[in-house]
């Protein structure tokens, strides 16, 4: 039961990150196509969020 939540809060958490960055950071030209735009910022932070979440897979450690 904690995975879905943890995978959820990672999506949550940069889903944030990644709006923070169109907000304080993005492009104001609207030359940048990823800065430009608050809901490509917010799936690409979105994105990453859930990649770093996700379980790895496990390996067998031999001494």
């Amino acid at each position: 039961m904690k995975k879905p939540i943890r995978i959820a809060a990672g999506i949550a958490l940069g889903a944030a990150a990644g709006f923070a960055y169109y907000y304080f950071i993005g492009c104001q030209s609207g030359a940048c196509p990823l800065t430009s735009n608050p809901y490509i910022s917010t799936g690409y932070g979105m994105i990453i969020g859930l990649l770093f979440t996700m379980p790895g897979s496990k390996q067998d450690k031999k001494s």
